[in-house]
């Protein structure tokens, strides 16, 4: 399983650029720059229609993608039943399977196949759904990703109450003195992440922030930046 946290100096900035925002028609050249960035996981947007108003990509054009990266897939699904997919997002060699608690009937249980299938287990939250729901949960999950506009489509406006959601979840984790990771996938960019780092955030999921800039590596670097804090 990958090492979630950081390593030396306390600090929780890691960067999830999202393939969704990318250039389809040239993805061998979006993951040069992805390889060579300080990108820290490739954030991977599966929608199918059904619990998502829209539909982006499945297991082939990830298959591909995977092949030309080394650093970690953070497989979001923003899908109806994942928990049937669990053995071909293995496969795909993704370190981080993320499904909605909205999603699963089951989460207890989904959320430990998705261990005994060697990956790391995430659970994400809607931007309706309270923090109190992860209460029974809390302790099993690595990642806790809250979604900062409503899911289905890039580029949205960032939902500004987030940030008292964050605390929230902060507080949560550590009342119950859970391992999990705070991980927000919307509207970040230059101007929100300062502003999410101060509310707790560890992983920044952003998209057309970074993706189609003139040098999104050097917008990568720049939200390393603006993320970076010491505890």
């Amino acid at each position: 399983m990958i090492e979630l946290r950081t390593q030396g100096n306390g600090q929780h900035n890691l960067i999830a650029p999202s393939l969704l925002a990318a250039n389809f028609a040239n993805l061998e050249n979006e993951m040069e720059w992805f390889n060579r960035s300080e990108a820290d996981w490739l954030h991977l947007d599966v929608m199918d229609g059904v619990f998502v108003p829209n539909i982006s990509f499945g297991f082939p054009v990830m298959e591909s993608v995977a092949r030309l990266t080394t650093k970690p897939l953070d497989v979001h699904l923003m899908i109806v039943q994942p928990e049937k997919f669990i053995s071909q997002v293995r496969d795909l060699g993704a370190a981080l399977m993320n499904v909605h608690q909205e999603a699963c009937v089951h989460l207890h249980r989904t959320v430990q196949q998705i261990h005994e299938a060697g990956m790391r287990a995430a659970v994400t939250l809607n931007p309706a759904t309270p923090v109190s729901t992860l209460e029974e949960i809390i302790g099993d999950v690595d990642v806790v990703m809250l979604m900062t506009v409503n899911p289905g489509f890039g580029a949205q406006k960032f939902i500004t109450h987030s940030l008292d959601k964050v605390k929230r979840l902060r507080e949560l984790i550590s009342r119950t003195d859970s391992k999990a990771l705070i991980e927000v996938d919307g509207g970040v960019n230059r101007t929100t992440a300062p502003l999410l780092r101060d509310a707790g955030v560890d992983v920044y999921v952003t998209g057309s922030a970074v993706f189609g800039k003139p040098d999104p590596a050097g917008e990568v670097s720049a939200l390393k930046g603006l993320t970076c804090r010491v505890r």
